[in-house]
């Protein structure tokens, strides 16, 4: 969300052209660097750098940046201040699903599927595959502010030879596991050639299995406001929001990590590739576990409690976009089986 703000500050749709700042680079939570200037550079004759710059000074005066500079030789390196970072855990619930949106796409069109086919009916793992990431580029698209154009196209590519008895099928695959947990594996993979999926191991409920994680994630976000209901707390008006109390260090990560969202969707949306979210959503689900562990929202937290009920308050806002932001990924790419906890 962070970076479609610094966009529209800047008055440029710039929404796919941030990344984190280099490794070394000193910057945590809450820095963005954006290509942005080399396109702007190529369009105008300037010199990368001093567009950089340029942009650079529009943005300081702003009371919500902290540090607005050029690096990289025209990367436009931007910080906001922790009060804008920790906002985001009352931005996200007050967005819902439009947490995840962007306008990067906009005026740009993408093919899709006039009906998906049944996962268990592809005749091999490469059709497999094609089958469970096309609807998800879909969406994604979608959430980036594509137009989709549905083609009716039912042609399917010539069957491949058939395999050995002994080896398997996506059918059998799903008839163990379940069409979302080996659509999800199939989209997962980033390797060139489609392989087979583990229907056991897609199914595991252990942390190690990526599936379980984000969906396990999700879960605890929710019971973490549904004890908090029961218990007869809650976060407060958004009103009474103490940003300043989000300050540990897995609190950081996780705003930060939340932070990304709308920026990632675009990404993968753009090149095609869905599993490169799905990643994303796992360590936005890393993150959320980590700074529940570290700072429970709830008073059975032991010696890492709430102090008080306006730290408790500022914690519960926090469960609340995490769930929020894992529940539009979740969306986006059709995992529904819930977790129950």
């Amino acid at each position: 969300m962070i970076p479609g703000d610094i966009g529209r500050a800047l008055g440029l749709r710039a929404c796919g052209t941030w990344r984190p700042p280099p490794p070394g680079a000193g910057a945590g939570p809450g820095t963005f660097a954006s290509s942005l200037p080399f396109q702007l550079a190529r369009a105008t004759g300037q010199e990368p750098a001093g567009v950089a710059a340029g942009l650079a000074a529009r943005l300081r005066p702003a009371g919500w940046i902290d540090a607005a500079s050029v690096t990289g030789g025209g990367y436009l390196t931007v910080t906001v201040t922790p009060a804008a970072l920790a906002a985001l855990a009352v931005r996200v619930p007050a967005a819902g699903q439009a947490c995840a949106d962007s306008d990067a796409l906009r005026g740009t069109s993408v093919a899709v599927p006039g009906a998906a086919a049944d996962l268990a009916s592809a005749r091999s793992w490469a059709e497999a595959r094609q089958l469970a990431t096309d609807p998800m580029i879909a969406r994604l698209s979608a959430a980036a502010g594509a137009r989709l154009e549905i083609h009716t196209n039912t042609e399917r590519p010539p069957a491949p030879p058939a395999p050995a008895a002994a080896a398997l099928t996506p059918g059998a695959a799903v008839a163990v596991a379940g069409a979302e947990p080996v659509r999800y594996a199939l989209a997962r993979n980033q390797a060139r050639a489609a392989v087979p999926v583990n229907p056991e191991a897609c199914v595991r409920n252990t942390l190690d299995n990526p599936y379980f994680k984000v969906r396990y994630a999700h879960a605890r976000a929710a019971s973490v406001l549904r004890w908090a209901t029961e218990l007869g707390v809650g976060p407060g008006r958004p009103e009474e929001f103490r940003p300043g109390l989000l300050a540990h260090r897995s609190e950081l990560e996780l705003l930060g990590a939340i932070s990304w969202l709308p920026e990632r969707v675009a990404a993968a949306a753009r090149r095609r590739r869905p599993g490169a979210f799905l990643r994303y959503l796992e360590s936005l689900a890393d993150a959320w576990l980590g700074c529940g562990e570290n700072c429970p929202a709830l008073p059975f937290g032991g010696r890492s409690a709430p102090p008080d009920e306006a730290t408790a308050a500022a914690r519960l806002w926090l469960a609340s976009a995490a769930r929020t932001a894992l529940q539009a990924g979740l969306r986006i790419t059709d995992m529904v089986q819930p977790v129950r906890l």
